[in-house]
C-alpha cells in the first residue's frame, strides 16, 4: 500500500506569550505588518500606479489577502505553485515573472487562467520565446505577456535595445502571446550604496523608456524591486511596481538599501541559547535550515532585535553561533529575537508563523506556498 502524507490542519491553539513557544519560529507582527503594507499602496496610490506585490516574500494567503484588500491591483509569483497557493485569498490578477518552458506545465497554466480575470506571464527571450509558445499552444492558451529586460542584474531579460525589438517582433508575431508591456527586477540597486540608489533607479527607468520607444506600441512599464519601488513608483510613465520584501522587512532593508526603518521590520525569528561553549560565544537552536545561508555584505546571518550587540555569524544547519560585545551577557535558555538578512528564504523554510501584538502571541498563520518552487 502507498504511504499517503497526512492532511496538515492550521486551526492551532495559541499562546498568549511568546515565552510560552518552543522554538526555533517565526514571528510576524501583525501590525508592523499592515502598516508595511498602508504604506506601500498609499504611496503607489497616490502616483496613481498599480501595485503588484510580489508573494515570494510571504507566501501566504492571509498575507495576500490583505494586499488585495488594502489596494492591490494584482499579485506577482515567481512559480506556478505559488499562484496556485494564493488563489484561495481572491486573487483576480496574477502575474508570473519567469520564464516557464516545461510542456508539463501547460494543464496547469491552462487550469490557473480558468480561475483568474487575467493570467500574465513573463517572456525572457529569444531562446525562451519559442518554447512558451508552445506550452501555451499545446493547451489552446493565449495569454498577456510582459517582456523582460536585463537592467543590469544580469539574469533574465534582453541585453540591448536591438535584442528587444527582435523580441517584441516574435511575440507579436504568435497567436498565443499578446505583449502587454515591458518588466524588469532591478535587483543590483541593493549592491549599490544607498545614497546611489535614486541615480540607479533613474537609469533603469530610463532604459525602460528607451525599449519602450524602440518596440513601440502603448506597453506598461512593470519595474519591480522593494528597495526602488517608492522611487520607481514616482515616475511619470511607470504603470505599476512589484515589490515584495517591503511587506516584512529585513536586514538588507534596514542597513543595506535603507528602505525601512528599524522598527518598521515585522518579521523576525524567535530562537533559545542552548550553549556557551566559551567565552564571546554561545550557541542557538536556530541555524541554516532557519535562517539559509544569506548574509549581509557585513556578513551577518542576522542580528538581535532588541538591538544588544549581538550577531549570529556564522551557523552550521541545527546552530546559530552568536558574537558580539553582549554575548557573554547571555544565559543558556535564554530566547532571543532576530531579524534576518534576508526575509524570504527563512519564509520558506517555515510551515507557520506565530502572529503577535506586542509580546502577546495571538494567532497562527500557515505559509500556504511553502516549497512552491514548481
Amino acid at each position: 500500500m502507498p504511504i499517503t502524507a497526512p492532511t496538515i490542519e492550521y486551526a492551532f491553539p495559541v499562546s498568549s506569550s511568546m515565552e510560552a513557544l518552543a522554538t526555533p519560529c517565526v514571528l510576524i507582527d501583525e501590525e508592523r505588518t499592515k502598516n508595511n503594507i498602508q504604506r506601500m499602496q498609499s504611496l503607489c496610490s497616490g502616483h496613481g500606479v498599480d501595485l503588484r506585490p510580489h508573494i515570494k516574500t510571504h507566501k501566504m494567503v492571509t498575507v495576500a489577502r490583505m494586499q488585495l484588500e488594502t489596494g492591490a491591483a494584482g499579485l506577482t509569483c515567481a512559480k506556478i505553485g505559488e499562484a496556485e497557493a494564493l488563489l484561495p485569498s481572491g486573487v483576480r490578477e496574477i502575474f508570473i515573472a519567469y520564464s516557464i518552458v516545461d510542456p508539463l506545465q501547460a494543464p496547469r497554466l491552462r487550469a490557473l487562467a480558468g480561475e483568474l480575470d487575467e493570467l500574465v506571464l513573463g517572456c525572457t527571450s529569444l531562446a525562451q520565446a519559442p518554447a512558451l509558445e508552445a506550452v501555451l499552444t499545446s493547451v489552446g492558451l493565449a495569454v498577456p505577456v510582459m517582456m523582460a529586460v536585463d537592467t543590469g542584474l544580469h539574469r533574465e531579460g534582453t541585453r540591448n535595445v536591438e535584442e528587444s525589438c527582435a523580441l517584441a517582433v516574435r511575440i507579436r508575431a504568435s497567436d498565443s502571446m499578446k505583449l502587454k508591456g515591458i518588466y524588469t527586477h532591478e535587483g543590483h540597486t541593493n549592491r549599490r550604496p544607498p545614497e546611489e540608489k535614486e541615480a540607479m533607479a533613474r537609469s533603469v527607468y530610463e532604459q525602460l523608456l528607451e525599449v519602450r520607444k524602440a518596440v513601440g506600441g502603448e506597453l506598461e512599464i512593470w519595474p519591480g524591486c522593494s528597495g526602488t519601488a517608492a522611487i520607481m513608483a514616482a515616475f511619470p510613465g511607470v504603470d505599476a511596481v512589484r515589490p515584495g520584501t517591503y511587506v516584512f522587512g529585513d536586514l538588507s532593508q534596514t542597513h543595506s538599501v535603507k528602505t525601512m526603518a528599524w522598527e518598521q521590520v515585522s518579521m523576525t525569528v524567535l530562537a533559545t541559547v542552548v550553549d556557551k561553549p566559551e567565552p564571546g560565544l554561545a550557541l542557538i537552536d536556530a541555524g541554516s535550515k532557519v535562517f539559509s545561508s544569506d548574509k549581509t555584505p557585513q556578513g551577518a546571518t542576522a542580528l538581535a532585535a532588541d538591538q544588544r550587540r549581538i550577531t549570529v555569524s556564522g551557523y552550521s544547519e541545527e546552530h546559530g553561533f552568536l558574537t558580539g560585545e553582549d554575548v557573554d551577557s547571555l544565559r543558556v535558555g535564554e530566547k532571543l529575537r532576530f531579524i534576518a538578512a534576508h526575509v524570504c528564504p527563512v519564509m520558506n523554510l517555515t510551515d507557520e508563523v506565530h502572529v503577535i501584538h506586542g509580546e502577546s502571541v495571538s494567532d497562527r498563520w500557515a505559509v500556504e506556498a511553502r516549497g512552491c518552487v514548481r
